[in-house]
């Protein structure tokens, strides 16, 4: 993996996230070199959802309301049915996630997450993946979809599902260290 040493990146969740799509992107990043935060609605813990029953909680590094996308150079959602489809009608959410696209910084979103890409407008037009069921939602929302481990769209990175999790990680590290989002156009 790319030396991320330098890099700070946010992971936005709430309580449902997939376990390891949480944790595995935190630890591998930080392996890395990278500073990277849990960022939630609220302080204290949030839950995951670990295949087919609540799973571990996880520790708030820092709340919504004293972050900034300034902050950060890069922002990761993690899926899960229930952790996306909370965050996306929160429009402090939606708002720091689009700060992250319109300042031309690294977005990934794996599994259910890319409901918060179409819910913010910028899966129009992108070239994206998701999970399955997900599927019609982001082509509906003007996106190319297609069945790929890992999809890169001028910085926004995208993937299926908890098997993914290797190629999708390397993938945040290597456009994060790339700068390949500040090409993309305004």
């Amino acid at each position: 993996m790319q030396d991320l040493q330098g890099k700070s990146i946010a992971i936005l969740a709430t309580h449902g996230f997939e376990q390891s799509e949480l944790e595995v992107p935190r630890d591998k990043l930080r392996e890395a070199g990278a500073t990277v935060h849990v960022i939630s609605l609220e302080a204290g813990q949030i839950r995951g959802w670990d295949k087919d029953d609540w799973g571990r909680p996880v520790d708030v590094d820092r709340t919504l309301d004293a972050v900034s996308s300034g902050d950060y150079d890069a922002i990761v959602l993690p899926g899960g049915q229930i952790n996306p489809d909370l965050l996306r009608v929160e429009q402090s959410a939606l708002d720091f996630i689009k700060a992250f696209w319109t300042g031309k910084k690294v977005v990934a979103a794996i599994c259910h997450a890319p409901w918060l890409l179409v819910e913010t407008g910028i899966a129009t037009g992108r070239k994206m993946t998701s999970y399955p069921s997900v599927k019609t939602d982001v082509i509906n929302a003007g996106a190319h979809w297609e069945d790929s481990p890992v999809v890169t769209d001028q910085g926004l990175v995208t993937s299926r599902n908890p098997g993914d999790l290797d190629v999708f990680c390397e993938k945040i590290a290597e456009e994060i260290s790339e700068g390949r989002h500040e090409r993309r156009a305004a």
